[in-house]
């Protein structure tokens, strides 16, 4: 363990999961707009930019919208969003990450936040954890998506450890080629079969220690 000098973590699916609340968000738009859209589809959404996002479900409802009409779709999808986070508590921590971040911190391993989501800082305030992270580079701070290892790489940069020294934690496929493409290790949260370019592959930062590392 002792050439691991940092640990990054993506926030959604690893440290917290909000992907519900984009679906609740999405489907509150779609059944304005008279349809609705299944979980089944929703999963086809994950890792997807907001506006693909908007133009697969317009899709699937049968509807036509100009570029200007899907700004602002999109943009009142984003609203009801963050209305939903803002309501976030501690408690929808997943099981084990805090004590993970915590127990990297106490080891003296630099840990930061590497993810796409402009509502990270939201996010980690309602969750009281933004000071479990040296670094925290979000959505307004790249502009290259994942697989680009942008976002790892502004974060070993900001923690001041070279990229060979650090470990990311993902729970998508893009985000594992990101790690791999910024010359970092990777740690999988999910399923084997999924996120098989991973280094290691757990169900969650609950089965995660200090060894394993």
């Amino acid at each position: 363990m002792n050439n691991i000098k940092a640990c990054i973590f993506d926030l959604d699916g690893v440290i917290v999961d909000t992907a519900i609340y984009h679906y609740k968000a999405w489907r509150r738009l779609a059944n304005s707009l008279g349809f609705d859209f299944t979980e089944q589809q929703n999963e086809q959404l994950k890792g997807v930019s907001r506006v693909r996002s908007l133009q697969l479900i317009l899709g699937w409802g049968g509807i036509t919208k100009t570029e200007a009409e899907q700004e602002q779709l999109a943009t009142q999808k984003n609203t009801w969003y963050v209305e939903m986070i803002n309501q976030m508590t501690p408690a929808e921590i997943l099981p084990g990450a805090r004590e993970f971040v915590q127990s990297c911190r106490d080891a003296g391993i630099k840990t930061a936040l590497g993810s796409a989501s402009k509502n990270s800082m939201t996010i980690l305030e309602k969750l009281q954890i933004v000071h479990l992270f040296d670094a925290i580079i979000d959505g307004n701070k790249v502009t290259k998506a994942k697989p680009d290892p942008e976002v790892f790489l502004k974060g070993a940069e900001a923690l001041g450890i070279e990229p060979q020294y650090c470990v990311v934690f993902e729970d998508a496929i893009a985000g594992v080629e990101a790690a791999k493409a910024g010359g970092m290790k990777a740690i999988g949260i999910g399923d084997p079969k999924v996120l098989y370019e991973a280094d290691l592959v757990v169900s969650g930062l609950k089965e995660m220690t200090l060894d394993k590392l």
